[in-house]
């Protein structure tokens, strides 16, 4: 019934107009944040398609305090790392989260509904806004949904609250570092199997064929396979649990599990301020698959929009909008398909790291050093220092031929040693600022290297993130509601600028020094 509600919600936000303006300024400290973060969800789409937006991110955009030039400013700019710096104000350097693979896959825990590894946030370091909530009032409670695991954990960094992710057999699930057992509503929730009933669904474009400027059928989105509406969810129903991640559904269930639990916990109607954090991932599976330029992303976006207009719709309904904040950002961005930027030059712009690789593994073995000791990924070298002691070799010494190696690579931007990155102007080299910020210094990485912009790493046909560069780490940054000054900023912001931000309205004081400040301007 919630989700035909919200469905319901979501055709009349087509045929709405965009929301009126904030309510009036609250008489006491919100009660409730709701943190929306959309992976892969680049701030030009707001204003690509004039007048198409009117749900959630139209009333977001119209009535909000919205940073045009906001960025997530480190360089390894993937899920995890974004996650992990939004609400805990620092950058990976100090969060510990440097990438997806080393994010939160943790062989120690098992899956609640499956039998697989679970994940949890042990490498994260330090607190999050959650944690400094608590430490104001212990009665804060939290709860954090995602279709991924590192999107629900991360935002709440270690607090052992409320954290579901969804499970490729088609449940949300938590591991077993929070609970032994899911909570009866999300138990509920599960056995409505809503994922199955979605067998044989055809997604088809919302609006009407000429409101898409796009081709639909560009040889490069998907490798050339099915790149064409209708896209069709498989028929059988369990190959349609674990393939709704790639549909606009998965979003719209995701959703739906929020405002299930935002009821059930009671969130925002307690004494103390409730957290609400939702990360919707279905924006990056399209993306990836058919690239940010596509027909397919065109309709997701307007498909998002009208999700969020019906969930902010039913938010107000039961919750008090002068008590209620809201804010949204992106963990990345993305860089377009080569073959889509830049047709005549797309097959030099895939750049070939196998010789690297072959060399890293040719090298440790000739220096007598276990392989598994020099690992090359996200452009950075980490290397095992014990591993290299033991064969009497410097790691320093292979970090500097693995530095002139790559920079033969033919579009290589450059390649730095991580010692002399920490001492580049970072006020003048963006780029050295971003890796800067990216890496603990107590971690064993010793090289980084960097493509020229619009170049990605190997033949992968799919849209790639991950750079240092602004098509991957520009983000939207929103804040809305009574304690914000709506309107348009356009001064260079972090994304480790929200949780101060947001602290200084909640009136909390964050658990240790930060790496991003408040953004004052957008305050009342």
């Amino acid at each position: 019934m919630l989700l035909r509600r919200l469905a319901l919600a979501c055709a009349l936000a087509a045929c709405a107009a965009p929301a009126a303006a904030q309510p009036a300024p609250p008489a006491q400290t919100p009660r409730l944040l709701v943190f929306i973060t959309v992976d892969q969800l680049r701030p030009d789409y707001l204003t690509r398609w004039p007048g198409q937006l009117t749900g959630g991110l139209a009333r977001l955009w119209n009535g909000g305090a919205v940073f045009m030039d906001a960025h997530q400013d480190h360089a390894v700019t993937e899920t995890a790392p974004g996650h992990a710096s939004t609400l805990s104000g620092r950058f990976p350097r100090s969060t510990g989260i440097v990438s997806n693979e080393y994010g939160v896959a943790d062989t120690s825990t098992r899956l609640l509904t499956m039998d697989s590894v679970g994940a949890s946030p042990f490498r994260f370091r330090g607190t999050t806004l959650t944690d400094w909530l608590r430490a104001k009032d212990p009665r804060t409670r939290a709860l954090s949904v995602s279709r991924k695991d590192r999107g629900a954990i991360l935002p709440l960094g270690r607090a052992r609250q409320t954290v579901l992710w969804y499970a490729p057999n088609g449940t949300f699930t938590t591991s077993s570092w929070y609970a032994d057992t899911l909570p009866a509503w999300v138990r509920r929730f599960n056995a409505r199997r809503l994922p199955r009933s979605y067998a044989g669904r055809r997604w088809t474009p919302l609006l009407a064929a000429g409101a898409y400027p796009e081709p639909d059928a560009v040889p490069a989105e998907n490798g050339g396979v099915a790149n064409t509406f209708p896209h069709v969810v498989p028929r059988d129903p369990a190959a349609a649990a674990s393939g709704l991640v790639q549909f606009p559904y998965m979003d719209q269930l995701t959703l739906g599990l929020a405002l299930q639990g935002l009821r059930t916990m009671n969130l925002g109607r307690g004494p103390a301020t409730d957290v609400l954090a939702v990360s919707l991932s279905t924006t990056d599976a399209v993306g990836h698959r058919y690239g940010p330029d596509s027909r397919e992303i065109h309709d997701q976006v307007v498909r998002l929009d009208r999700m969020l207009g019906a969930f902010l719709d039913s938010l107000y309904a039961i919750r008090d909008p002068r008590t209620v904040i809201v804010a949204l950002t992106a963990d990345h961005g993305v860089t377009p398909y080569p073959e889509v930027a830049d047709p005549a030059h797309a097959a030099q712009m895939h750049v070939n790291d196998v010789p690297l690789r072959e060399w890293l593994r040719a090298t440790a073995t000739a220096w007598g050093v276990d392989t598994a000791a020099a690992h090359g990924e996200d452009g950075m070298l980490r290397l095992d220092p014990a591993a290299f002691a033991r064969a009497g070799r410097d790691p320093r010494a292979f970090a500097r031929e693995f530095v002139a190696q790559a920079r033969a690579i033919p579009g290589v931007l450059r390649a730095d040693l991580f010692p002399d990155i920490a001492g580049a102007d970072t006020a003048t080299d963006p780029i050295a600022r971003r890796w800067s910020h990216m890496l603990p210094r107590d971690l064993p990485y010793y090289a980084v290297v960097t493509l020229r912009p619009g170049y990605v790493w190997g033949r992968g046909s799919y849209a790639q993130h991950g750079s240092p560069h602004d098509l991957d780490s520009h983000v939207p940054i929103i804040f809305y509601g009574a304690p914000f000054r709506a309107g348009r900023y356009g001064s260079f912001v972090r994304t480790a600028d929200i949780a101060p931000t947001l602290a200084r309205v909640l009136g909390v004081t964050p658990g240790e020094p930060l790496d991003g400040h408040v953004l004052t301007e957008a305050l009342r």
